[in-house]
């Protein structure tokens, strides 16, 4: 088994449920749309990681492995801007989905649990966002097939930082605040959407 078979692996052991095939159809519909939603969320996962770098400046490991991880996303929102430019593909604004503001709602507002809780809600878009890669590359036409199986390393490793500096920030193991954030992320995932964004739930 490959790295990237091995790290896909053990998302899908992380993640509750996978992509409803709904979802997939919606986005290959969709293609245009998915990619201006996929530069956002590129844009925002920096925007997430330096903004816990100017909160939490005492934190070395947290500094190190945010500064690299934006960095990365950043690269990642030039490369689908680059895609989208060589498609006659517009880049603007877009209502978010209701996924990261689901997940957020669960964050609590004091630390240390308030840095535990957004790092297990930055574990788990990572997560979720690998998972979305891997199901949508199959039916992809070849060269955006091969930039999301690209994507894939960097995202699964973003999952594991994230859960990794959760379980630092707790002192412990974090899995039973993991399990009730899952809880809600599955419901974000299964359930019916209005809208179709990279994070939605699948839309009739």
């Amino acid at each position: 088994m490959s790295d990237t078979s091995a790290a896909l692996a053990e998302i899908h052991d992380f993640l509750p449920c996978r992509t409803p095939q709904q979802w997939i159809d919606n986005a290959l519909a969709n293609q245009d749309l998915m990619l201006i939603d996929h530069a956002h969320c590129e844009k925002k996962a920096a925007s997430t990681a330096l903004s816990l770098m100017y909160r939490y400046v005492d934190n070395t490991d947290l500094l190190n492995k945010m500064s690299r991880l934006a960095r990365e996303e950043l690269r990642h929102f030039e490369q689908v801007l680059s895609i989208m430019k060589k498609r006659g593909v517009e880049y603007g604004h877009l209502s978010p989905a209701r996924y990261a503001a689901g997940l957020r709602s669960l964050v609590r507002t004091e630390d240390p649990g308030r840095l535990v809780d957004v790092l297990i809600v930055g574990a788990i878009i990572e997560a979720r966002s690998c998972e979305r890669f891997a199901a949508l590359a199959p039916f992809l036409d070849d060269k955006l097939a091969e930039f999301y199986n690209g994507l894939l390393k960097s995202e699964a490793r973003h999952y594991q930082d994230y859960l990794k500096l959760a379980e630092q920030a707790n002192g412990g193991s974090v899995d039973e605040r993991v399990g009730e954030f899952l809880a809600v992320e599955r419901r974000l995932i299964e359930e019916v959407d209005s809208e179709f964004r990279f994070h939605s739930g699948p839309v009739n």
